[in-house]
């Protein structure tokens, strides 16, 4: 099956990828050699391209059973010039979980053989990674309102340099993280939980979906939402009381026992999905008829 990349993502060069080494799916060949466009079973457009380009970046008529996929890992907010686009694509791949593909920034699984999980020595109390600062947005209006009562330690543009550049290992020496997103939206769950919180072992406290919502994903006593809390001051006095009790904190933890985190990779992981859903798709071929409607719901 070819597979062809019609733009690079942010213009940054594919690098090689072996579905069948890395993911055991085989029989893939992913391209970004448009000579290959009459040959591919299936054309990806990211949507941050499309919306640089519009339609008329396009390629010549679709082949017939030839698949256009539309690709998109930003949330609504994020997503300009989505209203152009209805019945242009056959499939959409993103993060919602009613995607045609769907590719979750991580998720949980349950190992064969269950790992012993071993928390790492906490010294610090509460961490945020922040890059995209905006005053206007929900998460930088709730942090400001949580510092009254609480110390975070910022990094980022606008705080402390990263341990070695690495966030894991930065936040790995934090009992809690501060997962919120840039937006609210169903399903838009980031690296900022999975990554983030989930793979340096620190307890996510989240702003996002709603609380329903991540418990579809994750267990519920997996993180704290801050819609549990009538108010920031609530919710730092009851980060401050898990600080000085160890049980109570460590009950944050009792999944770890059964499930391991998987963090996606990008791109990689995304193109050999692809591949495997067309193979296994057979020849029926459908159109999304709104897609803004969809993806904005």
């Amino acid at each position: 099956v070819t597979v062809l990349l019609w733009w690079e993502p942010f213009g940054r060069p594919r690098r090689p990828t072996d579905c069948r080494r890395r993911y055991n799916i085989s029989g893939c060949r992913l391209s970004a050699d448009r000579g290959r466009y009459g040959e591919a079973r299936a054309v990806l457009f990211h949507h941050r391209e499309l919306a640089v380009h519009g339609a008329q970046g396009l390629p010549p008529p679709r082949p017939p059973k030839q698949l256009w996929v539309w690709m998109n890992f930003e949330s609504p907010s994020h997503s300009p010039g989505l209203g152009g686009l209805g019945g242009l694509f056959n499939w959409t791949m993103s993060y919602r979980r009613d995607s045609d593909v769907f590719v979750p920034y991580g998720y949980l699984y349950a190992p064969p053989v269950p790992r012993p999980f071993v928390l790492p020595r906490k010294s610090r109390l509460v961490a945020w990674v922040i890059s995209n600062w905006n005053e206007e947005h929900a998460r930088v209006r709730y942090y400001r309102q949580l510092k009254e009562h609480l110390a975070i330690d910022v990094y980022g543009a606008r705080g402390l340099a990263l341990l070695e550049g690495s966030v894991v290992k930065t936040v790995s020496a934090y009992k809690f993280y501060l997962a919120f997103e840039n937006s609210q939206h169903t399903d838009y769950i980031t690296e900022k939980l999975w990554r983030n919180a989930f793979a340096a072992s620190a307890v996510p406290v989240v702003l996002g979906p709603r609380r329903a919502n991540y418990e579809r994903f994750i267990p519920a006593d997996s993180f704290i939402h801050v819609d549990d809390f009538p108010s920031p001051r609530l919710l730092a006095t009851y980060l401050k009381f898990l600080d000085k009790s160890k049980p109570n904190y460590r009950r944050y933890f009792a999944w770890r026992n059964k499930y391991e985190v998987h963090v996606t990779s990008f791109w990689d992981e995304h193109y050999c999905k692809v591949c495997e859903a067309v193979r296994t798709a057979g020849n029926q071929v459908k159109t999304v008829g709104n897609l803004a409607s969809w993806f904005e719901s």
